[in-house]
């Protein structure tokens, strides 16, 4: 599976953005698929994720109730809208499949497909 993320871009504080992931690939509809994040300087960290059929969705607390992770499996994407975002949600954003137990879903060794990642910066 190869994963390709785009949507990134500059976005007011308070603003909205859209990413989105597409995999080319059969085994898209077999994998959990997250998304993390890495900011300057500071370790990737994970955002959220989605198991394979939907049944399961997981936030990290920074971003709970602002970002929505949603999956396509005919169309083989995977998106992650983010709403009112914050200065401190400027990061390199990258979309990753795994076949992990759903325990592990929020560490990024875990993962063994992803995505080039997307820059996501918020500033006025």
């Amino acid at each position: 599976v190869q994963l390709q993320a785009s949507g990134g871009g500059l976005v007011q504080p308070g603003g909205s953005l859209r990413l989105s992931c597409a995999a080319s690939g059969r085994t898209f509809r077999q994998l959990h698929m997250g998304w993390f994040r890495q900011a300057p300087g500071l370790e990737r960290e994970f955002v959220a994720a989605i198991t394979w059929s939907r049944s399961g969705i997981y936030y990290a607390d920074s971003v709970k109730g602002r970002f929505t992770i949603s999956r396509d499996n005919v169309k083989n994407t995977v998106s992650l809208q983010m709403n009112n975002v914050k200065p401190e949600d400027t990061a390199v954003y990258y979309c990753a499949g795994s076949r992990t137990v759903i325990s592990g879903l929020r560490v990024s060794s875990n993962y063994g497909y992803w995505g080039q990642g997307t820059l996501v910066t918020v500033s006025s």
